[in-house]
């Protein structure tokens, strides 16, 4: 009987352990609002404040969202993800409050004219996701102008490497950066071509990255960290060929 209450209080351990894991690999709930944005096929076209362009393209599609500036912070949060989830609302929020994993992929500005509750959404110091119409339907009826929701912080699932969209002119090297797995968020990267060693880029915009070197020529390494300081580096992902709006692949987090 010893060995069994021995085995058992040991299961019991490690499913209490299993468990923290996983509540541990998200976010705790926070309280935030969210609404969505009218496109002509319910889903986000085009990117803004992050520079992705289309969105599709990027892979984010209607899984895309603005956020206030309490949550864009500057722009360093893009390429992030959350969970959303609509609550408190018995009218608008759909049954048993199903959730949807948004990126964030640009800025919603606000509008001190109006109040934060009518049209002032996303007004600091609130807390605030403008989403697609497509995403916003997933948790709440399309009639609703805004929902509360709950939201936390998720690892991003992404399909292939790090995308490098390369952009510039000879004397202006600009990188953009997409497809982030895990943290999602891109807060330092650096390039290197056979003939230099590392070179730091900075923050254009967004997940936009720029220096000033002449790269042509050369293949093209580039080494990636996240918010949550992981670093990622990828060799020779674009040949000495490369053009300017060419996208290579690297390794993925």
């Amino acid at each position: 009987m010893g060995v069994l209450r021995s085995a058992l209080l040991c299961l019991i351990l490690v499913q209490s352990c299993n468990l923290a894991a996983s509540s541990d690999s998200a976010g705790e709930w926070k309280a935030a609002t969210a609404t969505y944005s009218e496109e002509t096929d319910g889903s986000l076209i085009t990117g803004g404040a992050c520079g992705y362009g289309d969105l599709h393209r990027a892979t984010y599609g209607k899984y895309s969202a603005g956020l206030s500036a309490m949550l864009f912070n500057r722009g360093s949060t893009c390429g992030a993800c959350f969970e959303l989830r609509c609550v408190d609302h018995t009218l608008w929020c759909l049954p048993g409050s199903p959730s949807v994993i948004l990126t964030a992929t640009d800025f919603c500005p606000p509008n001190y004219g109006l109040s934060a509750d009518y049209g002032g959404w996303c007004n600091f110091p609130q807390e605030h996701f403008e989403m697609s119409e497509a995403a916003f339907a997933e948790i709440a009826e399309r009639r609703a102008d805004m929902v509360p929701v709950q939201y936390r912080r998720v690892k991003c699932a992404r399909s292939g490497g790090l995308r490098f969209t390369l952009s510039g002119n000879p004397h202006f090297y600009q990188v953009l950066v997409t497809n982030v797995g895990l943290d999602g968020e891109a807060i330092a990267v650096k390039v290197k071509g056979s003939k230099t060693g590392w070179i730091p880029m900075a923050r254009n915009w967004g997940q936009n990255w720029q220096c000033s070197v002449d790269l042509r020529g050369q293949p093209l390494s580039f080494e990636v960290t996240t918010s949550d300081r992981r670093t990622l580096t990828s060799y020779n992902v674009a040949p000495p060929s490369w053009q300017f709006g060419q996208t290579f692949e690297g390794k993925q987090f």
